[in-house]
């Protein structure tokens, strides 16, 4: 009787272990390759499978993205350029099968095609096409992974340049031409100020000119925003044009003022009368 114990104690013991090898349980985000002596016999979806210990073998697949971060790459653009890029790629498995039949690790093979394929996409831009057209160079990326890694079962969904370092001289020379390039758009905005205020004044000038006083109450104007500074010298300037008129006038007046320098012209006018009238200076001739 107590043999009979034993041995139920037994057999409950090995069906215990024996189901426990036969069962396993495939997770929502995986795939179960089932393998039986070797060959590939189908596919378990999410749930609890069963197999049969030691004949069969179940590999399960993970379905969910995989986040792969590749390392920083020594590069030499087109234009003669060393300069160091990383980046990240995003990739997971379609077909459960392919990734485990195909290929022997396919993180690993991912990892190093990804950077070969870095290094030679990057290598046909230049330097500045390699800042600027980031997006044109992940999707040339991510359509030479892709052609690769199908066979494998595998899609890349996405590939995008996490850090791009460059040589201090070269960074020194971009900093260079972005404040030469600051420097023109200065002066062209101010070129372009200068041509609006000149164009403004224009037009100021030729109402000015229309109407005199426009000028003596600008002038006035000018005199208000002076006094408003408490200022006690004021030099305020005449305008020209009539300062240059009123200093002509002037002139020509004083000229005209002054006597003739030829005082004998004017005595033999004198002398020259005829008879019966009185001379210019008002006196009668002396008869003797």
């Amino acid at each position: 009787m107590k043999s009979l114990i034993i041995l139920v104690v037994v057999l409950f013991v090995v069906a215990l272990i024996a189901l426990s090898l036969s069962i396993r349980v495939v997770t929502q985000y995986e795939k179960g390759v089932l393998f039986r002596l070797g060959k590939v016999v189908g596919v378990k979806d999410p749930g609890l499978a069963v197999i049969i210990p030691v004949i069969d073998r179940l590999i399960k697949v993970s379905l969910r993205i995989v986040t792969m971060p590749i390392q920083s790459q020594g590069i030499i653009t087109r234009d003669n350029v060393s300069v160091d890029i990383s980046a990240v790629a995003y990739f997971r498995v379609v077909d459960a099968v392919k990734s485990v039949i195909a290929i022997e690790n396919v993180h690993a093979a991912i990892n190093q095609i990804a950077q070969t394929t870095l290094r030679k996409v990057v290598g046909q831009h230049t330097l500045d096409q390699a800042l600027s057209e980031t997006d044109t160079i992940n999707a040339d990326i991510r359509k030479i992974l892709d052609i690769a890694t199908l066979e494998w079962g595998v899609e890349v969904t996405l590939v995008e340049l996490k850090d791009i370092q460059l040589p201090d001289s070269m960074k020194r020379a971009m900093a260079r031409q972005a404040e030469a390039e600051r420097e023109k758009r200065a002066k062209i905005i101010a070129a372009e100020g200068e041509s609006m205020a000149a164009a403004a004044l224009g037009e100021a000038s030729d109402t000015m000119m229309a109407h005199p006083l426009a000028l003596q109450l600008r002038n006035l104007q000018t005199l208000v925003e002076l006094g408003v500074e408490k200022n006690t010298t004021i030099v305020f300037p005449a305008p020209l044009m009539s300062a240059i008129g009123e200093l002509g006038a002037f002139l020509a007046r004083e000229s005209a003022a002054v006597p003739s320098p030829h005082p004998t012209i004017a005595n033999e006018a004198d002398t020259s009368t005829q008879p019966g009238q009185l001379p210019a200076n008002g006196r009668v001739p002396d008869s003797t």
